[in-house]
């Protein structure tokens, strides 16, 4: 699977989105035997030195990285989350190999017995693997290669076998797929390829967000989040949040402001108290190199309210001296960055 062509929609395959960097999701608390046997030992997804004390200690937080991408996975309350959607990682022909035979002796370990993991071969080229609480990967042989402007960094320099990562994410049946498409490309600016019944947005030169409707009659716009009341997390002179403990995305762009401006004047602009970084002012987002959204709406139909709600972490490629923000796995920024 190549990357999508833009052409048709704008002169640039990419604009003011750079690259899909990771996908939160919650693991089931205690159980770090499971991460590591499908995220390091089957996917063969690098430890991020950063959390290499959780690793050690079996508890809190682990970082899973694949090419420039990351998974990002805490604990739940304690249980884990499922993906409603589908997660892509591409894998050369020989690493494929190497992943088909994996998947088979997966399947033997007593660990993977009670538990939802499965995998079915789709084609020579595709698998389709369910991990340990059910939530779905596509496991795809391809000549994609890894990210040319930087990968995230492993514990002992380890090369990941798997190359880069898409994400499809599933919409209730009566999703407005043409106000979604809207919304990505007038307020992330980014192109849009639009469908009867998905949207494919740009992440990037090589990278894809997909929206496809679901066929789950009990599928609604809160689908992909788990709202909490947390007052003690609000502060008190400041506007009041829920937390959202469903799982996120995040990505980088080329200019914070201007996205922040345009996500604050849709209404959209969202704080989560669950998280120590928090933006509600232009000059915070610049000083964290972040903010979030919850709610994707329909840009010229706002009144027909919120579509879908799936919390994106958006982030700066820059500092706001100029300087590249630690965590953007590239090497240097990309033209036209701006802050």
């Amino acid at each position: 699977m190549h990357c999508l062509s833009f052409s048709a929609t704008s002169r640039n395959e990419f604009r003011n989105v750079l690259i899909l960097d990771h996908l939160n999701i919650n693991h089931e608390r205690g159980r770090h035997d499971l991460l590591k046997s499908f995220y390091f030992d089957f996917l063969q997804c690098g430890i991020d030195p950063r959390k290499a004390e959780n690793y050690e200690q079996g508890s809190k937080t682990l970082w899973a990285n694949i090419g420039a991408q990351q998974f990002h996975l805490p604990e739940g309350k304690p249980n884990a989350q499922v993906l409603d959607g589908e997660i892509r990682l591409y894998y050369d022909p020989k690493a494929y190999d190497k992943m088909v035979k994996a998947a088979e002796d997966m399947k033997d370990l007593n660990i993977m017995k009670d538990t939802k993991f499965a995998v079915s071969k789709m084609s020579e080229m595709e698998m389709l693997v369910f991990d340990c609480w059910g939530s779905r990967f596509r496991i795809i042989s391809s000549d994609k290669e890894k990210d040319i402007r930087g990968l995230q960094k492993n514990i002992d320099d380890f090369d990941t076998l798997g190359n880069d990562m898409d994400l499809q994410i599933f919409t209730p049946t009566n999703a407005n797929i043409a106000g979604i498409g809207r919304f990505y490309e007038q307020i992330l600016d980014t192109p849009v390829i639009i469908g009867e019944d998905n949207c494919v947005v740009s992440m990037g030169p090589c990278q894809t967000l997909t929206f496809t409707r679901g066929d789950d009659a009990s599928f609604d716009r809160d689908m992909h989040v788990d709202l909490r009341d947390e007052p003690e997390n609000n502060p008190s002179d400041k506007k009041y949040y829920q937390s959202n403990y469903g799982p996120h995305i995040s990505l980088y762009v080329r200019d914070i402001r201007s996205t922040f401006k345009r996500a604050e004047e849709l209404g959209i602009a969202y704080v989560n108290p669950r998280f120590k970084r928090r933006a509600y002012t232009e000059d915070e987002v610049v000083k964290d190199c972040m903010f979030r959204f919850l709610d994707i709406v329909d840009p010229l139909n706002i009144e027909d309210g919120v579509i879908l709600s799936l919390e994106h972490e958006v982030r700066s490629v820059l500092k706001a001296d100029g300087s590249l923000y630690k965590s953007c796995p590239f090497v240097e920024a990309p033209a036209g960055c701006v802050i």
